[in-house]
This record gives C-alpha cells, structure tokens and sequence, in this order.
C-alpha cells in the first residue's frame, strides 16, 4: 500500500504528540496537528480563529456532556444558518483528514481522526496513554505550575478530549476497541513507542 495514515490519539503527558513527530521525521511524511484548522479554514472560507474558538466553546458547554453530534459527513451550505456552527467547523476538519488519507502518508494527531478514518483500509489507529505519575513529570518540563495544578490541569485536559471526541462519536475515548494499537509511553518510551508503530506498520501494510 503506499499511502499510510497514521492517527495518533494522546493523553496529555504521555508524549503522543512527540512520538507523532518524532515518526514523521523517521518516515519523511507530513504531521498534521494544529495545521488541520488552517487547512480547514481554506477549504471552507470561515476564518480560522472560529475553528480555534469551537473547541473551547465546546470544552465550556454544559451541554457536550449531554449531547451528541456524531459525525455523518454532511456538510452544511454556506447560505444555511448553521455553516459556522461547532459541529460544521467539525466537518469541514473531518473532511481535510478525509482529503489527506486520500493524497498522502502522514500523520493525524486528535480530532477524532480514528473515528473519521475507520472505514479507510489505510489508517493505522493509535491511543498512546500513561500512568498518572508519568504524565505529571512529562508535563512538569512544560507547565510552571506545582504539581498539584498540573495534577487538575491534565484531568481537566483528558476530560474535555474524552468529551469532545464523545460528541462527535458516540465512543469512550480510551476503549481499547476503538484502536488498532494502544501503548503505554511509560514503560516502552518515545522511541519504543515508535518503533513499536513501524513494527506494526510492516505487518499490517506488508
């Protein structure tokens, strides 16, 4: 097969971001990550501050926890009330990882890229997660703050992904079954970590 999409989902502190970048240098192809909400701001002509808006307008929403807006891939027309609305921001960001997995190998960090990707016989799923302890001391290096607001900071981060991706498909975030391959960082490391994804790569795109 030559086109591979790798879609990486990530705790915070468990380095899922890193190890995404870290494979795309070793492979040669594109990391996609904050980039989907540009791409996604030229493909449909609504600015990119309102892709970036919607998922903290989500994030503070009573309602995210009650609702679902799974995703069916329609888009919303641009004369329709609802073109700006989160969940329309959502699709167009579907349909840039839905145009990406059709162009070229790389590599998805979040937005639900599993969950857009699964009938794609391309895309390799990734959950990659970690003990408390160690995601705590991962994020130390980045957050100025004690360890006890780290502690609030990263249960208030995973829960709003949990949330989020929830939302949009109806799925627990961290089930097992909604990946093809899950990873703790503590035990195997970055590097670990990436080699374990090029091992399963091999076998599973043989």
């Amino acid at each position: 097969m030559e086109k591979v999409v790798i879609t990486i989902a990530r705790q915070y502190g468990s380095g899922g971001r890193t190890i995404g970048q870290m494979l795309a240098k070793e492979l040669g192809i594109h990391y996609y990550d904050k980039e989907l909400l540009k791409l996604a701001s030229e493909e449909s002509g609504i600015h990119e501050r309102l892709f970036a808006g919607a998922d903290e307008k989500l994030r503070n929403s009573p309602l995210l926890r009650i609702t679902k807006k799974i995703y069916q891939g329609q888009l919303i027309p641009p004369a329709s009330e609802g073109f700006t609305s989160t969940e329309n921001l959502f699709n167009y960001q579907a349909k840039v990882i839905k145009e990406l997995a059709e162009e070229e190998s790389c590599i998805i960090i979040g937005r639900c890229g599993d969950y857009v990707l699964r009938d794609y016989d391309n895309v390799l799923s990734v959950f990659v997660h970690a003990p408390e302890d160690y995601c705590i001391e991962q994020a130390r290096q980045k957050l100025s703050m004690p360890d006890k607001e780290i502690r609030k900071f990263i249960l208030k981060t995973d829960k709003a992904r949990a949330e989020y991706y929830k939302h949009y498909t109806g799925r627990e975030w961290t089930d097992a079954r909604n990946y093809d391959l899950c990873l703790d960082s503590s035990k195997l490391g970055m590097e670990r970590c990436m080699d374990e994804i090029k091992a399963y790569m091999e076998v599973r795109f043989r």
